[in-house]
């Protein structure tokens, strides 16, 4: 996530477009390190965000609406003081640091005009949020840093505002291009790392593209390229750095298959596949970071049922362990009534105190011998008896270790999709959904029990490439809905084999058209755990064929005259 120099030069530039000469009316802190400016500039309203957040500091316009605390913390307190009411003169940004400065004018209290500067410093998890008077001297800072944390640069009340230490680094605006690349000739380190150690405000990700977009490997050392490769990269850096400066960006997003956003930048990362383009530097920013703050929001939600679903699963997995056991230690069961057999058929040529016998194993078509072990202290009625009582013993055990181990094993089937179910849930609503499924099936104390929800989620709905409608379900209960009460006898069922995931119905036709049913297991594929593997097999039959047992679990059926499909959830020709 580059928030670099040249993202917060585009910023910079923005917001001067956008809020300069704006007036702050509104401030907010809705969490501990984010803070709510409103401004009212060119007639309308711009929320803009500031962050000091470590693993997410940023600043940028936002459509997000945040919960605001009924009672503002200390620092929102002092800033609605020194700012509301005042206008933004500038936004500052200089030599592709990572800080930007609003200076503020604001009326003080005996009506005198004063200018104030409200800083934010985005390094990582030394973030920070800093008010200055117009002396300089800080006013106060979201975090304060005393000289047991830092002995050269305090962050406190009343002491003078220093600069972060200077890294070494040419600013790329200074930056003679030809000279510098040519200078390197000799270096036997990755390009890619050189331009990060050497260029001020460019990062890791911004570094590798300006490789890519050069015709060259990131990993090159110069020493190994060639005269024309050097200069397509100085070509490349002069064109990338004309564009910063006439503030030329191309904002984008990158997500990986399964739509979670990895990176953004101001500029479009060729060394990606696929990108998703915006107009505006804050709407990419503030797009990647709403789409992560609703999934730990999710995650968040769904904690507590995870750690129920998981805890029941390691509970489930001990519980086959000890069943599959039991079923190893006993298998050899039938040798048990064989010696007692035996025995008695040969109970007047053995006597007590026999530590062993070889006796004709009559039952075998070969007529071996078979030796058997004898209780030394026991008669032969009594060995025999003994063998009798192991072996019904060991059947017994056998029969419940079966049944038992039937009963894990779907008990561990359901879990795993309810698992699924949560890892996927992509609203609150369905997380509470699972958790009345939970209660339901007695995971969840019933004492406890919330109102259900009166408005239901729905399952996702498709249409194929040939017109027939598809849907997936997206819980254990919307499954069983969607099987066993919405679709027609007639529809088709697909879902992964041995693999948790959701059901899909297509409704198609005899005969079955290819392409569509094709595009439903690919459905049925990427809606499940498998949505990465490259080869899925997908069972598919008629929902006439699908039943669910009598006493199952939600989403729990079985089906019968059904075939079987490989896809590839990925295959672009199926997206």
């Amino acid at each position: 996530m580059p928030f670099d120099g040249v993202v917060t030069k585009a910023i910079a530039d923005e917001l001067n477009r956008n809020i300069s000469g704006g007036r702050i009316f509104k401030v907010y802190q809705p969490e501990r390190d984010n803070l709510i400016l409103h401004v009212r500039a060119n007639n309308q309203n711009i929320k803009l965000l500031l962050s000091c957040n470590a693993n997410g500091a940023r600043i940028h316009m936002t459509s997000i609406d945040f919960e605001n605390p009924s009672s503002p913390p200390m620092f929102c307190m002092l800033l609605r003081k020194h700012l509301v009411g005042g206008i933004i003169l500038k936004v500052e940004f200089s030599d592709y640091e990572r800080i930007i400065g609003l200076l503020i004018e604001i009326d003080d209290e005996l009506g005198d005009k004063s200018v104030k500067k409200l800083i934010i410093e985005i390094m990582g998890r030394h973030s920070n949020i800093i008010l200055l008077n117009e002396g300089g001297k800080i006013i106060d800072a979201m975090k304060h840093i005393d000289q047991d944390v830092n002995r050269v640069r305090e962050i406190m009340p009343a002491r003078t505002y220093i600069l972060p230490p200077s890294q070494n680094k040419e600013i790329p605006t200074n930056l003679d291009v030809q000279a510098f690349i040519l200078s390197l000739r000799e270096d036997e380190r990755p390009l890619s790392k050189i331009l990060l150690s050497k260029i001020m405000g460019i990062s890791p990700v911004l570094c590798r593209e300006i490789c890519i977009r050069a015709g060259i490997d990131p990993d090159t050392a110069p020493k190994f390229m060639e005269h024309a490769q050097l200069l397509s990269v100085i070509h490349t850096l002069n064109n990338l750095i004309e564009d910063f400066e006439q503030e030329r960006y191309s904002p984008c997003i990158v997500t990986d298959e399964t739509g979670k956003p990895i990176d953004y930048h101001a500029i479009t990362l060729s060394q990606y596949g696929a990108v998703e383009s915006f107009s505006s530097i804050s709407d990419a920013v503030d797009m990647f970071y709403k789409v992560r703050t609703i999934k730990e929001h999710l995650r968040n939600k769904a904690a507590d049922l995870i750690h129920i679903v998981k805890n029941n699963i390691e509970r489930c997995e001990k519980k086959i362990r000890i069943h599959v056991g039991t079923l190893e230690e006993n298998a050899a069961l039938d040798k048990y009534r064989l010696y007692g057999e035996l025995i008695t058929a040969n109970i007047y040529h053995l006597k007590k105190g026999m530590e062993r016998c070889s006796l004709l194993n009559y039952y075998a078509d070969d007529a071996t011998y078979v030796e058997i072990p004898l209780d030394e202290n026991r008669s032969p009625q009594e060995n025999a008896q003994w063998y009798f009582k192991k072996y019904n013993k060991a059947k017994t055990a056998n029969a419940s270790a079966v049944k038992q181990l039937k009963l894990s094993r779907r008990e561990l089937d359901y879990l795993e999709s309810v698992l699924y179910s949560l890892e996927e849930a992509d609203s609150s609503d369905m997380i509470e959904e699972i958790r009345e499924e939970l209660r339901e099936q007695g995971y969840i104390n019933k004492t406890n029990k919330r109102k259900k929800n009166t408005l239901k989620s729905e399952p996702y709905n498709f249409l194929s490439s040939e017109g027939y409608p598809i849907w997936v379900g997206r819980n254990n209960a919307q499954n069983d809905d969607l099987t066993l009460r919405f679709a027609a006898k007639s529809d088709m069922w697909l879902h992964t084999k041995n693999i948790p995931g959701s059901h899909v119905i297509a409704r198609i036709p005899d005969p079955i058209p290819d392409k569509t049913l094709l595009e439903a297991a690919a459905l049925a594929a990427w809606f499940s755990k498998a949505k990465n593997a490259t080869r899925v097999e997908v069972d598919y039959a008629r929902v006439k064929h699908v039943r669910k047992p009598s006493g199952a679990k939600p989403g729990m059926v079985i089906y019968v005259n059904y075939n079987t499909v490989i896809v590839d959830p990925k295959n672009p020709e199926l997206k």
